[in-house]
């Protein structure tokens, strides 16, 4: 039965006011990154637009044009290698493990299966401690490759599961044929399959990114000269709003731009492939 027009417009004007509710945040960040000080800080009263924007906040925290304490550039230029290199090592782990949970048949996939699930719902706190000793005696401590290693780690199983969960969706007639022509299994998954699940790729490749991108108590503990960006964040928050609303805002761009990118495959991604578009 089709809804009303009220009810259709209620259920409109709900979305809007959801997403006018978890927006109003980042707004406020972004405004007050762009405030001067007095305009953050006035007494009584609360400064919407009546102010000069100001980029001064932008020019200590990522130009570095301030005390030294607030200079985040280098954070953001260590986050930026340690996500990239953490998504890269990550699908190149988890391709060909998606590929045999979902194409190939051997002993004790199931098993296999139900490890990778357990370690996607296991929290990283759990394996912390032992993982900062190994990496101790390992000399990957306080190393941007430590961090690349552990991040992904703990993207693995997530991306690997996902990525199964795009190459199910494929037609087995399709690789079949491909087979029967004489393509080998690696011909197969990188001339058949990859190119057809390239979207999946794609948003498992951006989730990733964002999990190293964000993620804070491994950067914290396996750390200790260099500094992530989430652990930079944590440090800057102080009564300095202005600098912590600027290093926020542009912390959140470049995550936000690239789900702009791969919105529609990201909400298979989030569905495990059962939002199909």
């Amino acid at each position: 039965m089709p809804h009303s027009p009220l009810l259709r417009h209620l259920r409109d004007l709900a979305a809007v006011a959801t997403v006018v509710l978890f927006m109003f945040p980042l707004f406020w960040w972004g405004l007050n990154s762009i405030k001067p000080a007095h305009a953050i800080f006035a007494n009584f009263s609360v400064t919407w637009f009546d102010f000069t924007p100001t980029l001064d906040n932008y020019r200590v925290t990522l130009a570095g044009e301030g005390p030294a304490f607030f200079a985040s550039r280098q954070a953001i230029l260590d986050t930026i290698l340690v996500a990239t290199g953490a998504t890269l090592l990550t699908l190149l782990a988890a391709l060909p493990a998606a590929f045999a949970l979902s194409l190939l048949s051997f002993a004790r996939k199931r098993a296999v299966f139900l490890w990778l699930l357990f370690h996607r719902i296991l929290p990283p706190i759990a394996v912390l401690v032992p993982l900062v000793f190994a990496f101790t005696l390992a000399g990957l401590r306080d190393t941007r490759t430590g961090v690349i290693l552990a991040h992904a780690a703990v993207n693995l199983p997530f991306a690997a599961l996902l990525l199964k969960s795009f190459l199910d969706e494929v037609p087995r007639e399709v690789g079949e044929a491909a087979l029967i022509d004489g393509a080998t299994r690696l011909q197969s998954f990188t001339r058949i399959y990859a190119p057809l699940v390239k979207g999946g790729i794609a948003a498992t490749a951006v989730l990733c990114f964002i999990f190293s991108w964000t993620e804070f108590l491994m950067a914290l503990f396996l750390t200790s000269t260099i500094r992530l960006l989430p652990v930079q964040l944590s440090l800057v928050v102080t009564q300095t709003w202005g600098f912590t609303a600027a290093l926020s805002t542009a912390s959140i761009l470049p995550a936000f731009l690239f789900v702009l990118l791969v919105q529609r495959h990201l909400v298979r991604g989030l569905t495990m492939g059962l939002a199909k578009g």
